[in-house]
């Protein structure tokens, strides 16, 4: 048996941000990983010869804004950033030429937005100074522990108290009445509308605007970047970050059982049979439903909380499919040549058919789609002149076979052809990855979800995973959950990972750190 003093289960992003945390505050931590490499959704490989593909994740704004990766210096462990000319656009359906985009000049994007309603010019000016303001605040109010009462006293000083309350109720608009108060013409609000539909909230349901407005602020602050030479350079550079501190990272180790003794969490041990005894802490970056159902014992998981559990909602299916292109799209507007992201399949005037079809068990005939031109941001990924490239869309909640998805992927290609006549003869290779192929490259994307649970609003903040558990702090004394299935939720922000290394360290009761919110006793209490 081994020993060290935490045990980090999962080498996805927020397993290694944990691990380089607790190493750099003098812990002995080990990192153990399923798959033969690290980074959970965060990779990429050479499919295609001469093409990088990211295999799940591929741009990452809240990466560069989330207090999460604030002080590890990533660069300084290989890391590089690149951005597209344009951060994202969003066509008004096939015909349109001249589809809104996001510049990374604020002038210049207020300035196509006043092209369709003059007043949105100015209403975009206005929206990006209320962000300038509310910024800091609000992504630690997003990001940081629950209650996050150090970002609420910000937010107050940031907009003052009368403003607050307008602000707060802003935050939890539905995505549909968001862009309504704040644009006049339909381009203007497919921006956020798009943006929104990265989340699996619905369009009409409050809490959904706030996920468009960050991803659109965010795309106009410090655009869509991504890591020069795929996604995998991010997971490596974190792996190096970890390595550098002295933390061990061991690939090819699932993990069969953590063992509690006395209540407390004491060790982990691998399917292989060997076993590895936790001093201080074990963390796990896993699904909350794997933890509490398949690698801790019935016995030692409060009947409560495995009750609860059986009402958890994953986020519906995703279906992508990676294409290596032999010359750029020829898109209908011509503009979004340069995007990074292209939101393509919904025009304003059929947006909330995008998830409409998907809440009603229907594989939409006419899917929304999220696109990347993944050369068009970072040149490495694929010859001059031609383009690595992927989409992903949605299947209905409990639709996971592979000929619902081959049917979707079907009807991905036939928007695209929509939106960029020629496009399909332009692919030298096709790659989809339907929701069975996605988890058996990642346990945690169970059945194609990518969000580690849904993030409407019943499942968020003290509601993630279950009612009472809102945070890193679990039942079990020296557990730790440090996946997306913690508050904040899904997106490559390493929140989750950075708040259960210092729930872990303050349990431990290292100095300068908070204790936890909730205590054992008030959580064996609220899982009665």
């Amino acid at each position: 048996m081994e020993t060290a003093d935490a045990v980090v289960v999962g080498a996805g992003h927020h397993g290694l941000i944990a691990a380089a945390r607790l190493a750099d505050a003098g812990w002995d931590v080990v990192v153990l990983e399923a798959q033969s490499e690290v980074g959970g959704a965060v990779r990429s490989t050479e499919h295609t010869p001469g093409y990088i593909t990211d295999v799940f994740s591929a741009f990452y704004p809240l990466a560069v804004a989330s207090p999460g990766f604030d002080d590890l210096d990533l660069t300084s462990h290989g890391l590089r950033w690149s951005r597209a000319p344009l951060a994202f656009g969003h066509p008004n359906g096939p015909e349109d030429g001249h589809a809104a985009v996001v510049h990374p000049d604020v002038a210049a994007t207020a300035d196509q937005l006043a092209s369709y309603d003059p007043r949105d010019g100015q209403a975009w000016l206005e929206l990006v100074e209320q962000w300038h303001e509310i910024r800091s605040a609000l992504l630690g109010l997003l990001f940081r522990p629950f209650p996050p009462i150090r970002s609420v006293i910000g937010l107050l000083r940031a907009v003052g108290t009368p403003a607050v309350l307008r602000l707060a109720r802003f935050l939890v608009l539905p995505a549909g009445q968001m862009v309504r108060e704040l644009f006049r013409s339909d381009q203007a609000r497919l921006l956020i509308l798009g943006n929104a539909l990265h989340a699996d909230i619905p369009l009409d349901a409050p809490g959904s605007g706030v996920m468009g407005y960050l991803l659109t602020m965010l795309a106009q602050d410090s655009g869509f970047p991504v890591p020069v030479g795929g996604s995998g350079q991010l997971s490596a550079a974190l792996r190096r970050r970890c390595e550098t501190a002295g933390a061990r990272v061991v690939v090819d180790s699932p993990v069969e059982r953590i063992e509690v003794t006395g209540g407390r969490a004491t060790g982990v041990t691998a399917r292989d049979g060997r076993r590895w005894r936790a001093r201080r802490a074990v963390l796990a970056n896993v699904s909350a439903p794997a933890l509490y159902s398949r690698l801790l014992s019935p016995s030692d998981v409060p009947a409560r909380l495995l009750t609860d559990l059986e009402a958890f909602e994953w986020d519906t299916p995703v279906v992508k499919i990676n294409y290596a292109l032999d010359s750029k799209i020829g898109w209908n507007s011509r503009n979004l040549a340069g995007a990074g992201t292209v939101h393509v399949g919904a025009g304003f005037a059929d947006v909330t058919r995008a998830t409409a079809d998907i809440e009603t068990g229907t594989i939409p005939e006419h899917p929304f789609l999220l696109f990347g031109q993944m050369t068009t941001a970072d040149p490495t990924r694929s010859p001059d002149g031609t383009e690595s490239a992927w989409s992903y869309s949605h299947l209905p909640r409990g639709l996971v076979d592979d000929r619902s998805a081959e049917i979707l992927a079907e009807r991905m290609d036939r928007v695209m052809e929509e939106y960029a006549p020629g496009f399909g003869a332009s692919i030298v290779d096709r790659q989809v990855q339907t929701p069975t192929e996605l988890q058996a490259s990642d346990a945690n994307l169970f059945g194609g979800a990518v969000n580690g649970g849904t993030a409407q609003l019943f499942q968020q903040l003290i509601f993630r995973p279950t009612p009472g558990l809102g945070g890193a702090v679990t039942p079990i004394d020296g557990l730790f959950l440090a996946s997306a299935a913690a508050h904040p939720g899904g997106g490559v922000h390493g929140a989750c990972g950075t708040n259960a290394a210092r729930a872990a360290l303050g349990s431990a009761g290292v100095r300068g750190l908070p204790r936890r919110y909730l205590t054992r006793k008030t959580l064996h209490h609220l899982m009665r």
